[in-house]
């Protein structure tokens, strides 16, 4: 029987040590997750992590890890970490100011949740210029910044967990399988019964011409 391959993985520290020989003290990565989904809300997570804590056995990009491994992970960095900070943008919200806004605001509410107050950023794949704090963005920073890492597994528990709490109230969704992405479950879903209030509506795929005018998920509870 051939022997299964462990996962290798590529995050590290580099990036936050160069940051602290520049002088740095509080370095927070932060990552965001739900930016692709139909439904619920998007979710950033800021992450100080401790220099002086080893890092969770197995840490990665969030997306690279099973429920169970990213729960392990999150409760150990919730012990460990120096500051964590969440922050959510709903749905309702995202069709208002668009994804892009929706995701550095998201950003800014996990920021101003951190308490210490970190004087460096490092960044999932883009700037916050309203920071005021001196940072880098790092595209694909979940799979090798420890910060960013940590970030991307807090923010994904986090929405994980809401958006199974979310399945109670609208069942006819399957939004605890799915969380809100565009499965073909999802799809068929949005086809039958069309969006509920959880929805993006300026997203594709979430208004069909076949699902305007019916009813929403309110009557599915």
């Amino acid at each position: 029987m051939p022997s299964s391959k462990k996962r290798i993985s590529l995050v590290g520290t580099s990036f936050e040590e160069e940051a602290r020989a520049a002088g740095f003290r509080l370095i927070a990565g932060l990552d965001e997750v739900g930016r692709g989904a139909l439904a619920g809300p998007v979710v950033a997570a800021a992450v100080i992590l401790d220099p002086c804590a080893p890092l969770p056995d197995g840490l990665d990009d969030s997306k690279r890890l099973s429920p169970a491994e990213r729960e392990r992970i999150a409760e150990e960095l919730k012990r460990t970490a120096i500051a964590i900070g969440i922050g959510e943008v709903s749905a309702e919200e995202i069709d208002r100011i668009n994804i892009l806004q929706a995701t550095r605001r998201a950003m800014m509410i996990a920021l101003h949740r951190l308490d210490p107050r970190p004087d460096y950023l490092l960044i999932d794949g883009m700037r916050l210029p309203g920071s005021g704090l001196a940072q880098r963005a790092i595209v694909g920073g979940d799979a090798i910044s420890a910060s960013i890492a940590a970030a991307s597994v807090i923010a994904k528990t986090w929405r994980d967990r809401l958006m199974r709490e979310c399945d109670a109230l609208y069942p006819a969704y399957g939004f605890a399988s799915h969380v809100g992405y565009g499965t073909r479950a999802h799809l068929e879903a949005l086809r039958i019964h069309g969006p509920c209030p959880l929805h993006r509506r300026s997203f594709r795929g979430v208004l069909q011409e076949d699902s305007l005018g019916k009813g929403s998920c309110f009557a599915s509870r």
